[in-house]
Protein backbone atom coordinates (compact mmCIF):
# COMPACT_ATOMS: atom_id res chain seq x y z
CA UNK A 1 0.00 0.00 0.00
CA UNK A 2 2.24 2.51 -1.37
CA UNK A 3 1.66 6.87 -1.32
CA UNK A 4 -1.30 7.43 -3.26
CA UNK A 5 0.07 10.12 -6.55
CA UNK A 6 -3.29 11.80 -6.80
CA UNK A 7 -3.64 12.73 -3.13
CA UNK A 8 -2.67 16.98 -2.78
CA UNK A 9 0.62 17.71 -2.01
CA UNK A 10 0.39 18.67 1.75
CA UNK A 11 0.48 22.45 3.02
CA UNK A 12 4.03 24.19 3.78
CA UNK A 13 4.22 26.39 6.60
CA UNK A 14 5.61 29.92 7.16
CA UNK A 15 9.07 28.27 7.77
CA UNK A 16 9.07 26.17 5.07
CA UNK A 17 8.47 29.21 2.95
CA UNK A 18 11.38 30.66 4.27
CA UNK A 19 13.64 27.93 3.96
CA UNK A 20 12.84 27.32 0.59
CA UNK A 21 13.62 31.07 -0.52
CA UNK A 22 16.85 31.10 1.51
CA UNK A 23 17.80 28.07 -0.31
CA UNK A 24 17.09 29.49 -3.55
CA UNK A 25 18.92 32.69 -2.39
CA UNK A 26 21.97 30.48 -1.98
CA UNK A 27 22.09 29.10 -5.22
CA UNK A 28 21.79 32.69 -7.27
CA UNK A 29 24.34 33.03 -4.80
CA UNK A 30 26.45 29.77 -4.89
CA UNK A 31 25.67 28.03 -8.14
CA UNK A 32 28.57 25.56 -8.13
CA UNK A 33 28.77 25.18 -4.35
CA UNK A 34 27.36 21.76 -2.98
CA UNK A 35 25.15 22.41 0.79
CA UNK A 36 25.76 21.40 3.67
CA UNK A 37 22.09 20.58 4.96
CA UNK A 38 23.35 20.70 8.57
CA UNK A 39 25.26 24.01 8.40
CA UNK A 40 21.97 25.25 6.04
CA UNK A 41 19.77 24.77 8.49
CA UNK A 42 21.43 25.66 11.24
CA UNK A 43 22.43 29.09 9.45
CA UNK A 44 18.14 29.26 8.48
CA UNK A 45 17.07 28.38 12.26
CA UNK A 46 19.48 31.13 13.07
CA UNK A 47 18.07 33.73 10.50
CA UNK A 48 14.28 32.47 11.47
CA UNK A 49 15.04 33.27 14.92
CA UNK A 50 16.20 36.99 14.14
CA UNK A 51 13.71 37.99 11.94
CA UNK A 52 11.28 40.62 13.31
CA UNK A 53 7.30 39.53 12.99
CA UNK A 54 6.85 41.85 9.87
CA UNK A 55 9.55 40.04 7.96
CA UNK A 56 7.86 37.05 8.84
CA UNK A 57 4.67 38.51 7.73
CA UNK A 58 5.63 37.31 4.16
CA UNK A 59 5.65 33.64 4.65
CA UNK A 60 2.75 33.51 6.97
CA UNK A 61 0.63 34.83 3.86
CA UNK A 62 2.28 32.94 1.67
CA UNK A 63 1.51 29.63 3.95
CA UNK A 64 -2.34 30.69 5.11
CA UNK A 65 -2.71 30.76 0.23
CA UNK A 66 -0.95 27.84 0.83
CA UNK A 67 -2.99 26.06 3.25
CA UNK A 68 -6.67 27.20 1.21
CA UNK A 69 -5.60 25.47 -1.99
CA UNK A 70 -4.60 22.48 0.33
CA UNK A 71 -8.32 22.74 2.04
CA UNK A 72 -9.60 23.34 -1.74
CA UNK A 73 -7.74 20.36 -2.98
CA UNK A 74 -8.65 18.47 0.04
CA UNK A 75 -12.32 19.24 -0.44
CA UNK A 76 -12.56 17.50 -4.06
CA UNK A 77 -9.80 14.57 -3.20
CA UNK A 78 -11.51 10.70 -2.91
CA UNK A 79 -9.14 8.45 -1.79
CA UNK A 80 -8.94 5.05 -3.30
CA UNK A 81 -11.06 2.27 -2.88
CA UNK A 82 -9.76 -0.22 -0.50
CA UNK A 83 -7.03 1.63 1.11
CA UNK A 84 -7.63 1.21 5.12
CA UNK A 85 -7.09 3.37 7.30
CA UNK A 86 -3.48 2.82 9.78
CA UNK A 87 -5.10 1.33 12.85
CA UNK A 88 -4.07 3.77 16.25
CA UNK A 89 -1.17 1.26 18.56
CA UNK A 90 -2.44 2.56 22.42
CA UNK A 91 1.05 3.02 24.03
CA UNK A 92 -0.90 1.92 27.07
CA UNK A 93 -1.94 -1.37 25.85
CA UNK A 94 -0.41 -4.32 27.06
CA UNK A 95 2.47 -5.85 25.06
CA UNK A 96 2.11 -9.05 22.77
CA UNK A 97 3.49 -11.65 24.57
CA UNK A 98 6.82 -13.47 23.40
CA UNK A 99 6.70 -16.93 20.89
CA UNK A 100 8.48 -19.73 22.28
CA UNK A 101 11.50 -19.13 20.14
CA UNK A 102 11.81 -15.65 21.61
CA UNK A 103 11.94 -17.14 25.06
CA UNK A 104 14.10 -19.58 23.67
CA UNK A 105 16.45 -16.83 22.11
CA UNK A 106 16.56 -14.47 25.81
CA UNK A 107 17.36 -17.68 27.44
CA UNK A 108 20.50 -18.54 24.92
CA UNK A 109 21.59 -15.29 23.48
CA UNK A 110 24.26 -14.78 26.46
CA UNK A 111 25.60 -17.86 25.87
CA UNK A 112 25.56 -17.41 22.11
CA UNK A 113 27.62 -13.53 22.51
CA UNK A 114 29.76 -15.61 25.21
CA UNK A 115 30.93 -18.03 22.75
CA UNK A 116 31.86 -16.11 19.82
CA UNK A 117 31.83 -12.41 21.32
CA UNK A 118 32.41 -10.86 17.64
CA UNK A 119 29.39 -11.69 16.14
CA UNK A 120 26.96 -8.96 14.27
CA UNK A 121 23.41 -9.40 15.64
CA UNK A 122 22.10 -10.71 12.65
CA UNK A 123 24.70 -13.68 12.94
CA UNK A 124 23.55 -13.97 16.17
CA UNK A 125 20.22 -14.56 15.17
CA UNK A 126 21.40 -16.93 12.92
CA UNK A 127 23.32 -18.87 15.33
CA UNK A 128 20.07 -18.89 17.81
CA UNK A 129 17.94 -20.22 14.61
CA UNK A 130 19.87 -23.07 13.77
CA UNK A 131 19.87 -24.15 17.74
CA UNK A 132 16.03 -24.09 17.45
CA UNK A 133 16.03 -25.87 14.44
CA UNK A 134 18.25 -28.67 15.86
CA UNK A 135 16.43 -28.73 18.98
CA UNK A 136 13.87 -32.07 19.19
CA UNK A 137 10.46 -31.52 19.96
CA UNK A 138 10.20 -32.76 23.66
CA UNK A 139 13.24 -29.80 23.91
CA UNK A 140 10.94 -27.26 22.80
CA UNK A 141 7.94 -28.38 24.94
CA UNK A 142 8.92 -25.95 28.79
CA UNK A 143 9.39 -22.54 26.04
CA UNK A 144 5.95 -23.92 24.09
CA UNK A 145 4.26 -23.55 27.79
CA UNK A 146 5.82 -20.73 28.84
CA UNK A 147 4.91 -19.30 25.60
CA UNK A 148 0.99 -20.80 25.96
CA UNK A 149 1.07 -19.04 29.70
CA UNK A 150 2.39 -15.87 28.40
CA UNK A 151 -0.19 -15.43 25.66
CA UNK A 152 -3.09 -17.04 28.09
CA UNK A 153 -2.47 -13.96 30.38
CA UNK A 154 -2.08 -11.94 27.36
CA UNK A 155 -5.21 -12.22 25.89
CA UNK A 156 -7.26 -12.20 29.76
CA UNK A 157 -5.42 -8.55 30.30
CA UNK A 158 -6.35 -7.34 26.75
CA UNK A 159 -9.85 -8.65 27.14
CA UNK A 160 -10.61 -5.96 29.20
CA UNK A 161 -8.33 -2.95 27.87
CA UNK A 162 -10.08 0.11 27.55
CA UNK A 163 -8.81 0.91 23.43
CA UNK A 164 -9.68 -2.69 22.64
CA UNK A 165 -13.26 -2.52 23.94
CA UNK A 166 -13.40 1.21 22.05
CA UNK A 167 -12.51 -0.59 18.55
CA UNK A 168 -14.48 -2.83 18.97
CA UNK A 169 -17.59 -0.57 19.53
CA UNK A 170 -16.12 1.91 16.55
CA UNK A 171 -15.92 -1.49 14.50
CA UNK A 172 -19.47 -1.76 14.93
CA UNK A 173 -20.58 1.32 14.46
CA UNK A 174 -18.80 1.27 11.11
CA UNK A 175 -20.11 -1.72 10.74
CA UNK A 176 -23.71 -1.21 11.17
CA UNK A 177 -23.83 2.21 9.85
CA UNK A 178 -22.11 0.80 6.44
CA UNK A 179 -24.52 -1.94 5.97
Amino acid sequence: MGKDPTKPRGKMSSYAYFVQTCREEHKKKHPEASVNFSEFSKKCSERWKTMSAKEKGKFEDLAKLDKVRYEREMRSYIPPKGEKKKRFKDPNAPKRPSSAFFIFCADFRPQVKGETPGLSIGDVAKKLGEKWNNLTAEDKVPYEKKAAKLKEKYEKVNKHHPFLLFYAFDLFIYISVSC
